[in-house]
């Protein structure tokens, strides 16, 4: 893409043995924070070293907690990311952390996330679990659902892609790690599973980053 490749100094890409060129896969990376750093440059370094198109599975609405503006903000952001979902074909998914009114609209979300996979059997999607930016930029649990979300995908055939997005020596960085396939035994209960995929999933990515970013999967 032409604005990752103005970026100064440029993008840093590791294991690029293990970018996904072919789908079906899911590429899972961790939701990278810090003030100033804004969350499209992961969504938008992973596409560009990706050479087929791929469908992100995004947030619908910014909630910008504590602002003043939120109210206006929280408006304005639903009305863009709904048609910029639309243009370009993605999913919308409620903003996280999850809230009660949101638990219809969010399996709804869920269902059509599925359906494109289902419909779209080589796709390559984008995900990031956590779903929202976090604390110091650690790695940190996914909401309750992610877990299962996933794992149903796994059960479509998708292969999962871990990607670390990290800033380091000035530079931002990705690292690709290798694909592996998501399973768990069939005696597990819903929370279970949820639980169990979620840290499998969060492992991984957080396996492509440096020691101080892990949080508590290291």
């Amino acid at each position: 893409m032409e604005c990752i490749g103005r970026l100064r100094p440029p993008l840093r890409v590791l294991g690029e043995e293990n970018i996904p060129q072919t789908g079906p896969c899911l590429i899972t990376f961790n939701h990278y924070y810090r003030p100033g750093f804004n969350a499209w440059w992961m969504a938008l370094g992973i596409a560009s070293q990706v050479r087929v198109e791929m469908h992100w599975v995004m947030t619908g609405e910014l909630t910008f907690p504590g602002k003043w503006y939120a109210p206006l903000g929280m408006a304005g952001s639903r009305w863009l990311l709904k048609r910029f979902a639309h243009i370009y074909g993605f999913t919308t998914m409620p903003p996280m952390p999850p809230r009660p009114k949101d638990v219809e609209l969010r399996a709804g979300a869920v269902r059509r996330a599925l359906g494109f996979a289902r419909h779209h059997p080589e796709a390559i999607i984008g995900l990031a679990p956590e779903g929202g930016d976090q604390p110091g930029g650690l790695v940190n649990w996914p909401p309750t659902g992610a877990g299962r979300f996933i794992l149903l995908l796994a059960g479509q055939g998708f292969r999962m892609v871990p990607v670390g997005c990290f800033e380091e020596a000035g530079a931002f960085c990705l690292r690709f790690g290798a694909p592996y396939v998501l399973t768990l035994p069939g005696n597990l209960n819903p929370e279970e599973k949820d639980r169990r995929a979620a840290c499998i999933v969060m492992s991984a990515i957080a396996a492509q980053l440096p020691l101080r970013l892990r949080g508590e999967f290291k």
